[in-house]
């Protein structure tokens, strides 16, 4: 499950929230008692590691990472 940021715009309380999806936002502000709470934008927060992905495969602008079938194509396409 994903988790939420939430701000009070009325009092600037915040609060992360564990919820599911198809959870209705928050809207009611624990601290103020007011129906000012808003949804917040952040950054994801994951990172892709492993081998297959750009920072080890493709970073580099080689084609080393290309299976060979579509090697051989770049070169003969790069030779006409």
């Amino acid at each position: 499950m994903p988790i939420y940021a939430y701000k009070c715009s009325n009092c600037g309380y915040t609060k992360d929230a564990l919820q599911k999806m198809s959870d209705d936002p928050l809207t009611h502000c624990p601290h103020c008692g007011k129906e000012t709470v808003v949804k917040q934008l952040s950054a994801p927060g994951f990172e892709l590691k492993g081998k297959g992905w750009y920072a080890t495969d493709f970073k580099g602008g080689s084609s080393a990472a290309l299976p060979a079938s579509h090697a051989n194509e770049n070169k003969s396409s790069e030779s006409k």
